[in-house]
């Protein structure tokens, strides 16, 4: 999708017909900040003695020192002083000489500033040397009034450590310091991580074009890869509001106004950001060709895409199928192949967001990409139709293949972002067809991956859906096991990663739900259970509903239970649902009853159990193992009723060693409700073999739990 583009164009303001002075058409000019930048490249130049990671940190932090916004006195010191106390103390003895002189010493720094460096090639090519003729061109084309309201702005910045109001400065003095070089300054790829440069609680006056260019770049880049690293909305949204004060025609602007208010869910500024976005476009296109792969056209084509994609974000799914074909009739027009295709594949992802079935529509995406020789987008048609193939019930190991076909590209062309959606997507397929360890595995493998994207900001990528998807299955995975203290530390982790307010937070909140809701009904606490039902309906409907009839049928009130899963049956039937529709139409509990009431043939069912006993043990759940363990101690006792008298006692045995390992299970769940059951029926089997002793201990750990426990009315064969 489109993005903040590199180019920016800048046009004059007009209020009431009166033409003013436009700030971003100045590349740069000299303020009291830029000036202890200055001093600090003079003393670095002139202090040979340094030690070498001392000159290191310096030479990292120069760039973005000349590249952000201004700072105060007080913050420019200490960021210096991290990277050398020498170097500290001497900037800021030249700095107060200046500051307590005369104005002569002021123009005696800048006249002795290019001698440091004359003999330099770096002084002619590097982006120091680009900064420092600058600022030198700038201060020479000041008048003497200029000049002394600099020198009087020098001395309010080094006595009182603020920053001189420029805001508040005559436009024409601006204008009289501007500097038209076009070129721009190069972003280094592995420059520090200098947050604290970029953030101020006052509000600045107007930035120039190379310090907008460095605010958004930076923002737009931590927005995208670690959003935590951004600044928060409100101040980020207050640093834009400062920067379209002083040019409302500032596209980029805009934009990165789109995604901060993306990341609040505010549909309003959003949608409004991004209608200004385009029209801004529009205004400075004149330079551009209108349908070629240049200029407005382009971005306007991209704009309405990004329409298309927050009404889809905010499910307003008209809205959406009416931008898309804009968006489809303006690429056609121009003959944009590569537009037309992410048009498509948002117009199969929107069938899929309303319900409907949009295989036909992907596969003819994933035909047209490879055609095109469009790889991300073919990939990306893959992974859905794997995605939708997993729903509708094909077999794993025609997804896994699919899936395993596509990487070898992805490692081939360093796509990063789709290596990461593969491993999730083989992480989701392993645990949906029941293979926890191999589930574990892929995630694991995951978030143990080096990023391929280059990295910027000391940003590593690992707050993408991805990541975010991996780490709730493996806080599922650990509180299956009933490992719930490592479940919180993941939780955690998910919560700091991916703040309430960001865009993936919905995964781990539905997520953290449902372990709480599965541990409320594990301990048969189902006052407890029944507000999370609510919570994880209004994240996610479906599920909550299916909740609701677990709740239900937990509550001995099955005919409620068999109307809501009677719902939730046809509505995957219509959706061709097919994992869905198994996982609400036969529910395990409901099965066994009617395995055991009904069919009334054990022999047959201690077989089908043993069948899965193994599969279930190696990678079912703590509950599920204690199940099935339960129900192949109830199949033993029924066929020991029917044993011959030398068989009978063998067989009860058995049902009690099978007993006490299904205990085994509940107890690590502390899941009091089924060790009740358990308890009861090992009373009764030591009854049967005449242990006194063990039935006297069962009994009592029966009575205190019953009497611990609400009484539900459900028998022991229901709990199965």
């Amino acid at each position: 999708m489109a993005s903040v583009h590199e180019s920016l164009y800048f046009n004059p303001m007009m209020t009431n017909g009166v033409v003013h002075a436009n700030i971003f058409g100045i590349k740069d000019w000299v303020t009291p900040y830029k000036i202890a930048v200055l001093v600090l490249l003079h003393e670095m130049s002139t202090t040979k003695p340094m030690a070498l990671l001392d000159r290191r940190r310096l030479n990292k932090l120069i760039l973005p020192l000349q590249q952000g916004p201004d700072l105060t006195l007080e913050q420019f010191l200490k960021i210096v002083e991290e990277c050398c106390l020498r170097m500290v103390n001497a900037v800021k003895l030249r700095l107060l000489l200046m500051a307590d002189g005369e104005l002569q010493d002021m123009e005696h720094f800048f006249t002795i500033l290019p001698n440091a460096f004359s003999d330099s090639e770096a002084f002619k090519t590097s982006v120091v040397g680009l900064f420092m003729r600058q600022m030198l061109l700038a201060y020479n084309k000041l008048s003497f009034s200029q000049v002394y309201k600099l020198y009087k702005s020098l001395q309010q910045y080094c006595h009182h450590g603020n920053q001189p109001e420029l805001s508040a400065l005559p436009a024409e003095d601006m204008e009289l310091t501007s500097n038209e070089d076009p070129s721009a300054d190069h972003i280094d790829k592995d420059e520090l991580d200098t947050a604290s440069l970029h953030q101020s609680d006052e509000t600045r006056g107007p930035l120039s074009q190379k310090q907008a260019e460095y605010f958004l770049a930076r923002q737009a880049y931590l927005l995208k890869n670690d959003e935590n690293k951004a600044m928060s909305p409100a101040k980020l949204q207050d640093e834009l509001n400062n920067i379209l004060k002083f040019n409302p025609d500032f596209a980029e602007a805009h934009y990165l106004s789109y995604l901060n208010s993306i990341r609040v869910q505010d549909i309003y500024i959003s949608t409004h950001s991004l209608l200004h976005y385009f029209d801004r476009l529009i205004l400075s296109g004149g330079e551009g060709k209108s349908n070629g792969d240049e200029g407005y056209g382009r971005s306007l084509r991209y704009a309405v895409l990004n329409l298309a994609t927050l009404h889809c974000r905010f499910g307003h799914y008209q809205q959406a199928d009416l931008a898309l074909q804009e968006a489809i009739r303006i690429a056609q027009e121009a003959n944009d192949h590569v537009c037309l295709q992410h048009c498509l594949s948002w117009l199969y992802t929107l069938e899929q967001l309303k319900g409907s079935d949009s295989v036909v529509l992907t596969e003819d995406s994933v035909k047209i990409a490879a055609h095109f020789c469009l790889p991300y987008l073919a990939s990306l048609g893959i992974q859905s139709l794997v995605k939708q193939g997993a729903k509708q019930g094909m077999p794993a190991n025609k997804l896994l293949d699919a899936l395993r076909g596509t990487d070898i590209m992805h490692w081939k062309q360093s796509l990063s972002e789709l290596i990461e959606i593969s491993l999730a997507q083989t992480t989701s397929i392993w645990r949906m067809y029941g293979k926890s360890t191999m589930a574990r595995q892929q995630a694991q493998l995951l978030l143990n991956m080096n990023s391929l994207e280059p990295v910027n900001f000391s940003v590593q990528q690992n707050n993408t859906e991805a990541f975010a998807v991996a780490l709730c299955h493996l806080a599922e995975l650990h509180a299956e096991q009933g490992l719930y203290a490592v479940v919180s530390d993941i939780l955690k982790h998910l919560k700091q990663q991916f703040p309430p307010h960001t865009q993936h937070a919905k995964l781990w909140m539905l997520c953290d739900l449902k372990i709480q809701f599965e541990k409320a009904m594990n301990d048969g606490k189902y006052h407890l259970a029944e507000p999370h039902v609510t919570a994880i309906s209004a994240l996610n409907s479906t599920e909550g509903l299916y909740r609701k009839a677990q709740l239900l049928k937990a509550l001995n009130r099955t005919s409620e239970a068999s109307k809501i899963l009677q719902q939730l049956q046809q509505q995957c039937e219509k959706s061709k649902n097919i994992e869905m529709t198994i996982r609400y139409s036969t529910p395990f509990d409901f099965s066994l009853q009617l395995l055991l009431l009904m069919l009334g043939i054990p022999e047959q069912a201690l077989v089908l159990v043993q069948d899965v006993l193994e599969s279930v043990l190696a990678h079912g759940s703590l509950i599920d193992k204690g199940r099935a363990l339960l129900l192949a101690a109830r199949c033993q006792m029924a066929l020991a009723g029917a044993a011959a008298q030398e068989h009978r006692l063998t067989a009860l045995e058995q049902a009690v060693h099978t007993l006490d390992e299904a205990a085994v299970y509940f107890s690590q769940l502390d899941c009091k409700e089924r060790m009740r059951d358990i308890h009861y029926l090992q009373a009764r089997l030591h009854h049967t073999l005449g242990n006194i002793a063990q039935r006297n201990k069962c009994s009592m750990l029966f009575r205190l739990l019953d009497q611990e426990l609400p009484s539900s009315g459900m028998t022991v064969v229901s709990h199965l």
